[in-house]
């Protein structure tokens, strides 16, 4: 079994900051890369600063998603921080950056840089819509995107206003295709010895989320609509009000609407013409729902989870996020761990979602301080203490 983890060797320069970015560099941090994460001096991270709650001097969502990583101060807008990070891509396997579209370019970091100086660097650019279209000089905020790509046109009761998910979720997973991206990267490097530039941006992640809603209406025309917590394609796939609060069924198929009308007492509900299959239950959903809402109505909702378990229905209740970071399955896969922060004190925080059997994941290093690991990385790149001293002076570093 190997300590390293999976990218065991591999460095990463991660210039990102706020979610996307740092989301995609911890991940390849937790799967065991060397992160280097390079911050203005003074400022760092935006959310640094985005709090309460903190741990003692560190916000909450700094913390979520930046362990794994050293902190390297640069001060990149004079050519004696772009000299250095120009030695520190050098040694590195892959960048990572969320600059506005052409920003390494301007500092001198373009394609024919990388070819003459770091050729096998993989470099993952994170935007707001990518290099071309109309928007390509925008910058990207999750809410905004969440509103042009449609996906708040989707989300919502039907008769009320269109809604955000609760998490920046095109943030979130244009973090993941970064990571998937940059791991295809490396994986191409092995064949060809050499890197490539890859780019992706919240726009088309935000499109991509459509999934079946997208291909819902590119093969009908028919403009999608919001079903609350209901299915598009699904009946009954939705949450029902129990006598002491909600839970969530979800009926896949004909043979599980079967079982859903037997434990609830209405077995011909499954030989009746309206509902017998899902595409005529989708056609009379209102009927359907409200006839199952009513009797899940007289039940508690523990009862009815317990009984659709047992006959293999899939179902849960609607937890609150502190029920779901306490619940029995939560704490036996250690989805919540404890750290003792040098600065913070005990912290816990989320744990490891990627399991191996071979190259385990793990937590090495706890989210930085701001430029703790400055001198280390100088020192590690070959300057010395006394030209550190002097870029301390002038605010380089």
């Amino acid at each position: 079994m190997s300590a390293e983890g999976a990218l065991g060797g591999v460095r990463v320069i991660d210039l990102s900051r706020v979610l996307a970015g740092p989301l995609c560099t911890q991940t390849l941090g937790d799967l065991g890369a060397e992160v280097i994460k390079v911050e203005r001096p003074g400022e760092g991270d935006d959310t640094r600063n985005w709090g309460p709650p903190y741990a003692g001097p560190l916000s909450a969502y700094f913390l979520g998603v930046n362990r794994n990583k050293q902190s390297l101060t640069l001060d990149l807008s004079v050519e004696a921080g772009r000299e250095i990070l120009g030695r520190l891509i050098r040694t590195g396997d892959v960048l990572v950056d969320n600059f506005k579209q052409g920003t390494l370019d301007r500092w001198g970091f373009d394609d024919e840089w990388f070819e003459a100086n770091a050729p096998e660097v993989v470099r993952c650019s994170i935007t707001g819509y990518g290099p071309s279209g109309p928007k390509s000089d925008a910058p990207g905020y999750d809410f905004i995107l969440q509103a042009e790509t449609g996906l708040m046109a989707i989300t919502g009761e039907p008769d009320g206003s269109p809604m955000k998910l609760g998490v920046a979720i095109i943030d979130i997973c244009t973090g993941m295709q970064a990571t998937i991206a940059i791991l295809a990267g490396l994986e191409a490097r092995r064949s060809t010895g050499r890197g490539q530039r890859c780019e992706v941006n919240l726009h088309d992640t935000g499109l991509h989320l459509l999934a079946n809603v997208a291909s819902n209406h590119l093969v009908s025309d028919a403009e999608p609509g919001r079903y609350g917590n209901g299915h598009p394609n699904i009946v009954p796939y939705r949450t029902y009000r129990a006598s002491d609060g909600d839970l969530a069924v979800a009926v896949g198929n004909d043979r599980q609407f079967a079982l859903l009308a037997e434990e609830l007492g209405h077995s011909d509900w499954a030989h009746d013409p309206r509902f017998a299959t899902n595409p005529e239950r989708v056609r009379n959903r209102d009927a359907i729902d409200q006839m199952v809402g009513d009797v899940i109505a007289t039940r508690p909702r523990a009862e009815w989870v317990a009984v659709f378990d047992r006959a293999g229905i899939p179902s849960g209740p609607i937890n609150r996020v502190s029920e779901a970071l306490t619940s029995p399955q939560t704490l036996a896969r250690e989805m919540v761990v404890e750290l003792n922060h040098s600065i913070a004190g005990p912290v816990r925080t989320l744990g490891l979602p990627i399991h191996f059997s071979a190259t385990p994941t793990s937590i090495r290093l706890e989210p930085p301080a701001l430029g703790a690991d400055s001198e280390a990385v100088l020192l590690d790149l070959g300057y010395s203490a006394t030209e550190i001293a002097g870029w301390r002076e002038a605010g380089v570093v």
